[in-house]
């Protein structure tokens, strides 16, 4: 078992794989020193063959397969798709044309949230997967026989799972379920991190304003360099030293040496120049200029009764349906919902809204309670008395 390893022989199965309706597709790469996954194989397959592409081969143009990706005739199936995606849109910019997930279209036919592939294979093939090459070095060459023979396994039986998934969402009606979940998929938006919002994927608390403007230029500062020098995050920095920093504000290389998240000496590094320049900037700023906090909310926390009665809700709702409760609303959806009945959440929008958001709402405001029976959970309308006159 060999892989392509010539921009002819890749071109022609890219030529013979464009007459079919999809591939299956994966990819093996290293990503634990680098901020960009270094791409290490290629696996595709149709109905008719399976092959391996070596992306490490000398002289290889991977051209053609970039081109089957974008073909929109072709359906590009993978599971788990957003790293692989993320790969392709680093090489060529865009973000493979006609996607489909297995693992969305799994978790909306009741396989669980964030369904394994070869749990997968098991339920649908009754086939029990070797992965003891999962954490194989990839990009070492010579490839093992039993790392090509893994490797080949991601998309063989990918077909099969692709098959019946399409059967169970057709019967089941649940087409704009998986498409809602595809969206953010086919979204460059979604691999592309813009140093300016690096921010936003950060989870600790901030409360002041300077505090949060400081955050966002130190988020921003790690990003930039992460992706310059294509290291991860975490090697720039790690994020509860940039809570610190965005905090405490150092200006000094002495005031550096008093943080516990540094190491001593961190501040007459180079980096630590640059952040006390930066953070000087955010001091000289005016009130006027600093970003605006949320207001803060005076109603039920999200974290109490109200929310708790959502999460039963919630759990009835998918086991009732046979889906991922993921799939329906998270966590931070259903804060948001309690603070707010317009909340931006994709709980309150489309078929999610019609199937769970506005029971959600109906629980909140006290006109739908729950109770537990020997069937389940149920809903009832709660009768209100009139306020006395």
């Amino acid at each position: 078992m060999d892989a392509l390893i010539s921009t002819d022989t890749l071109a022609a199965f890219c030529e013979r794989a464009a007459q079919f309706d999809f591939v299956t597709v994966d990819t093996e790469f290293l990503r634990e020193t680098t901020y960009w996954p270094k791409l290490c194989l290629i696996q595709a397959a149709t109905d008719d063959e399976a092959v391996l592409i070596d992306p490490l081969a000398q002289g290889i143009d991977l051209s053609p397969f970039f081109a089957l990706l974008a073909n929109p005739d072709v359906t590009k199936v993978f599971h788990a798709a957003r790293q692989d995606v993320e790969i392709f849109v680093k090489l060529t910019g865009k973000v493979p044309v006609n996607i489909f997930d297995t693992q969305i279209a799994a978790s909306v036919c009741g396989f669980g949230d964030s369904v394994s592939y070869d749990n997968l294979v098991r339920s649908i093939t009754n086939v029990e997967l070797d992965k003891s090459s999962r954490f194989t070095d990839w990009s070492a060459r010579p490839l093992s026989e039993k790392q090509l023979t893994y490797a080949l396994a991601d998309v063989t039986y990918l077909r099969d799972i692709y098959r019946e998934l399409r059967k169970q969402v057709d019967a089941t009606k649940r087409w704009d379920w998986v498409e809602d979940e595809l969206g953010v998929l086919r979204s460059i938006d979604t691999y592309v991190v813009q140093p300016d919002k690096a921010w936003e994927r950060l989870k600790m608390k901030i409360n002041r304003p300077r505090d949060l403007a400081a955050l966002k230029v130190l988020a921003g500062w790690r990003e930039k360099r992460a992706q310059d020098g294509d290291q991860p995050r975490s090697r720039v920095l790690k994020d509860d030293v940039l809570f610190e920093l965005a905090m405490q504000r150092p200006l000094t290389p002495d005031a550096f040496d008093k943080l516990r998240a540094v190491p001593r000496g961190f501040g007459r590094s180079a980096a630590a120049g640059e952040i006390m320049a930066l953070l000087k900037d955010v001091e000289a700023l005016g009130k006027a200029d600093l970003p605006s906090m949320p207001e803060r909310y005076r109603g039920p926390s999200p974290k109490g009764a109200v929310g708790d009665l959502i999460r039963v809700l919630l759990k009835s709702v998918s086991e009732q349906h046979g889906v991922a409760a993921r799939i329906i609303a998270t966590s931070d959806d259903i804060d948001a919902l309690v603070l707010d009945d317009e909340a931006d959440v994709a709980a309150l929008k489309g078929w999610r809204r019609k199937l769970f958001g506005e029971k959600a709402l109906a629980i909140k405001h006290g006109r739908v309670g729950l109770a537990a029976t020997r069937k389940g959970i149920i809903e009832f309308p709660v009768v209100q008395a009139e306020a006395a006159e």
